[in-house]
């Protein structure tokens, strides 16, 4: 049996919308990391980009289960010394709606040029609305 290689230019993209209000932030990251991969085509390829868009809108109502809310930590390094910066989940919702979906999803793609262009067909959204009206997105249930 041959392996089927799918050329780029063959390749024909389409728009999914995922509505992550009270949904886990987890299973709706997994769900729009495996739909930019293209893990959901029969021609799936590891070192191609045969996936899909994704817009993601009421990132801000995403919801985490237990305690993550307080107990989930966000750290970043000034790169000075004692330049640590920490701040919960919830305080980190409040400053940046779409961080935490963004940096759930971006660790499920593979490191290097590829997940770097992966990362770029994906759009979050704090709110309900999105300026992708004219491509026609399919709803996506998670």
């Amino acid at each position: 049996m041959k392996t089927i290689f799918v050329k780029p230019l063959q390749v024909e993209k389409k728009w999914y919308v995922i509505d992550a209000a009270g949904k886990p932030l987890g299973r709706t990251a997994v769900a729009a990391a495996n739909i930019l991969r293209g893990k959901n085509k029969p021609e799936f390829a590891p070192n191609a980009d045969i996936g899909d868009y994704v817009i993601i809108i009421n990132a801000a109502k995403a919801v985490v289960t237990g305690a993550k809310g307080e107990d989930k930590m966000y750290r970043r390094v000034s790169g000075y010394a004692g330049g640590l910066k920490e701040e919960t989940y919830n305080q980190t919702v409040e400053r940046k709606p779409c961080f935490p979906m963004e940096h759930a999803i971006k660790g499920m793609l593979p490191k290097g040029p590829l997940g770097r262009k992966l990362f770029t067909n994906l759009k979050v959204y704090a709110g309900a609305e999105h300026p992708h009206a004219a491509q026609k997105p399919i709803e996506y249930t998670v």
